[in-house]
């Protein structure tokens, strides 16, 4: 049965059950209406009120559901659906819309995918060009610097030397950004050492203090997991750093169960509600590609808590 007739029997039911009291109840109407006939007549119009409200409720509540989902969904934090109640158009309706979530997750994850594949690439291109252009450039003007230093005399030779500084201080920090785009040490080293020299940097460069918690005998991890590992923790330190006016962040790694944990958390200001930004959003898609999960966690002034889980019987089978 349609909706539209579910609706006009519940209604019809309703107004025959009226007219079924008016005609055999012993019930009259006089002119002019007597004060209990019109109270009489004014409480079976609130019951008749009353049941066609509840049959409606009743018959709509699946609607109010997905009405609530589609406000409320989102295709960072896939496994939303709605029941399969209900009958006729409204079952149908609900079936076609978990049919299209479930497309449009997939196309989101595949699409994020391709993006993030090509951001990693753009990284690794700018990351050598940096290394083999800018690196050697700068190498060359220190070289040239040091020579002009020791053939001249002073004064120009303690201007030379401040500048040979200053061009070693931009030499370092364009080799850190280098590491930072293409983490040589997770290809070379694997992920544990990686996020070593992620959090020493870190700490060396920002100036809080960095705990790491790592498990040992870690099992062994595909590429993609432990770049996705790597990009979540640099993006979480990152957060740290720029605004939760922290003074000490933990970094952990840790293996429970079916399933490989990371956090960081950090002793800051806290929000009590983690914003959504480009960061976390970022996070979430990274996610995403492994089929892990991302919970933020935020209280005022205990910190943050960026927690990443990373199934691993399905990475096994």
């Amino acid at each position: 049965m349609s909706l539209f007739w579910r609706i006009f029997a519940l209604n019809a039911v309703v107004l025959g059950s009226a007219t079924a009291l008016l005609l055999w109840a012993p019930v009259t109407v006089s002119v002019p209406v007597l004060l209990t006939e019109a109270v009489i007549l004014v409480a079976g119009l609130v019951v008749m009120l009353v049941a066609n409200a509840a049959l409606l409720r009743i018959g709509l509540t699946p609607l109010d559901r997905l009405t609530r989902l589609m406000t409320t969904v989102d295709l960072l934090r896939p496994g939303q659906r709605l029941p399969e109640g209900g009958v006729g158009e409204t079952a149908e309706l609900i079936r076609t819309f978990n049919a299209m979530l479930e497309r449009l997750e997939h196309e989101r994850a595949t699409s994020s995918a391709r993006a993030l594949s090509a951001q990693e690439a753009e990284r690794r291109r700018i990351a050598q060009e940096l290394h083999d252009e800018v690196g050697q450039s700068m190498t060359a003007i220190l070289l040239a610097l040091e020579r002009a230093a020791g053939e001249a005399g002073e004064p120009l030779r303690s201007e030379l030397r401040q500048a040979q500084e200053i061009t070693r201080g931009s030499l370092d920090e364009v080799r850190r950004l280098v590491r930072r785009l293409r983490p040589g040490a997770l290809e070379d080293l694997g992920l544990i050492s990686a996020l070593t020299s992620l959090t020493s940097e870190f700490a060396t460069h920002v100036g809080l203090r960095v705990v790491r918690r790592f498990d040992g005998g870690l099992p062994a991890l595909d590429q993609q997991t432990e770049l996705v590992l790597y990009r979540v923790a640099q993006e979480a330190l990152t957060n740290a750093a720029r605004h939760a006016e922290a003074d000490e962040v933990e970094v952990s790694l840790r293996h429970t169960g079916g399933a490989l944990v990371l956090a960081v958390s950090d002793d800051g200001r806290g929000t009590g509600a983690a914003r959504e930004e480009a960061g976390i959003r970022g996070m979430r898609e990274r996610a995403l590609l492994i089929g892990a999960a991302l919970d933020v966690a935020s209280q005022p002034q205990a910190g943050t808590t960026v927690r990443l889980t990373v199934p691993l019987l399905r990475k096994q089978r």
